[in-house]
């Protein structure tokens, strides 16, 4: 059975990407601003008092914040916890749906393009030369090496930088639900390359979610997701505990594509830089 979702380009350009953050954010802030007894004239927010600014450009859809960090969780392979493939030769690529560096394996499900837009949270202006680490589980909600019958792989691991429109790309597959958690991605970013390879700190370490009508659709439809439409029943947005605070909000995928041709999910990552 095919499900079809809205289409559209691919790389619609970086004006795209921020129609994307005003509405994730942008109606959400103008409708509180009101509410608090701003005015609006003519399209415009007129605010007084301290702090206005900042809160006039979070409602115009602006980076008023750094994406929220969170945890990455118990298998990032990233040398925090034991396992490290930032050092693996290989690990820099688009396609994340193979193993690498010698390892074995590869990932099958529905074709997923995993595209971030990198922004200065000063400005809102694209950041390039960040480097991204992204990871997350396979269909069956197994993370490559560590989780039983995934030892030997590393797929669904990988590393791009941002060009100069702040963007980077994924090829992958979308994940599996396991049980206790909301459908997504990790990732990483780094100020370079070479400290994403190298062993430095992150700037900030974050996840993406996924929507649940697409999840869903992707897991009613595709017998390889085994249990993962009973683990989503189970569970919302609201009651997971790293999206759970505010529904993730700022860090709810937008989706298009269709499950034949496979999907593309967006998302503006404020960083501050």
């Amino acid at each position: 059975m095919v499900d079809r979702m809205h289409d559209d380009p691919f790389d619609r350009g970086f004006a795209a990407d921020l129609d994307a953050l005003r509405a994730q954010r942008g109606r959400r802030a103008v409708l509180g601003l009101v509410g608090g007894g701003a005015a609006v004239a003519g399209g415009a927010v007129l605010l007084g008092g301290g702090g206005a600014s900042a809160v006039a450009r979070a409602a115009l859809g602006a980076c008023a914040a750094e994406i929220p960090a969170e945890t990455g969780g118990p298998f990032p392979a990233d040398g925090t916890n034991g396992p490290n493939v930032l050092d693996d030769e290989g690990v820099v690529r688009r396609d994340i749906r193979g193993s690498f560096a010698g390892a074995t394996g590869r990932a099958r499900g529905v074709p997923l393009r995993l595209v971030l837009t990198l922004q200065d949270t000063a400005t809102c202006a694209p950041v390039s030369g960040l480097a991204v680490y992204a990871w997350h589980c396979d269909q069956l909600g197994r993370y490559s090496v560590y989780s039983d019958g995934a030892t030997e792989a590393n797929f669904l691991r990988g590393v791009q930088v941002s060009n100069d429109r702040g963007r980077l790309r994924f090829r992958t597959i979308f994940p599996g639900c396991y049980p206790g958690r909301w459908p997504h991605v990790h990732f990483e970013v780094y100020s370079s390359l070479a400290d994403a390879t190298g062993g430095s700190d992150p700037v900030v370490t974050s996840q993406l979610a996924f929507p649940r009508r697409q999840s869903m659709r992707v897991y009613r439809n595709d017998d390889r997701y085994v249990g993962s439409e009973a683990n989503l029943n189970r569970i919302s947005i609201g009651t997971d505990g790293v999206f759970g605070e505010d529904d993730g909000e700022r860090q709810l995928a937008t989706m298009s594509g269709n499950l034949s041709d496979g999907l593309t999910a967006r998302l503006v990552v404020p960083v501050d830089v």
